[in-house]
């Protein structure tokens, strides 16, 4: 394995930033990022942080992560919600996806967490296949539900 997983510090938010765009990219939004680098570093290392974050380390660079945070079910008690799980595209396939995702799971398991969630989109078939093939159940009857922020200004607002 010619990387390392860590939890991430303050100073790996601009690659975080990066890879965060890279994904945006990937999932055909390329505008969709609003956050910050300050944002990032704001929500992740204040006194009450946002999320936690493992990132993937080859050669003093950063080549993906994981990033999640804690929610609570009313069905199952303490969960972790993944946000985001990327590698960069040209150091995929070298097990550095499949690291990250045991991290946030070993995490989950040695904190006594109930369940780990998140999505993935329908088309991102080799995702699906790879979260199957772990044991993760696919739930295609279920989908996701948003409000944005200039949809919740109206709704509140009217």
């Amino acid at each position: 394995m010619s990387f390392t997983i860590r939890k991430g510090v303050e100073n790996d938010m601009q690659s975080v930033h990066n890879l965060i765009t890279e994904l945006a990219v990937f999932e055909k939004e390329p505008e969709a990022v609003e956050i910050t680098v300050n944002n990032l570093i704001e929500d992740g290392f204040s006194e009450n942080p946002k999320f936690n974050i493992f990132v993937a380390e080859e050669e003093n660079k950063i080549i993906g992560i994981a990033l999640f945070y804690e929610r609570y079910s009313t069905w199952k008690g303490k969960t972790i919600h993944l946000e985001d799980l990327i590698v960069t595209k040209s150091r995929q396939k070298i097990g550095a996806g499949k690291a990250l995702y045991t991290a946030v799971l070993k995490y989950a398991f040695d904190n006594d967490f109930n369940r780990v969630a998140w999505e993935v989109i329908d088309w991102n078939k080799n995702a699906i296949e790879f979260y199957k093939s772990t044991g993760a159940t696919y739930l295609n009857d279920w989908s996701v539900v948003q409000m944005n922020k200039e949809n919740l200004a109206k709704f509140i607002q009217d």
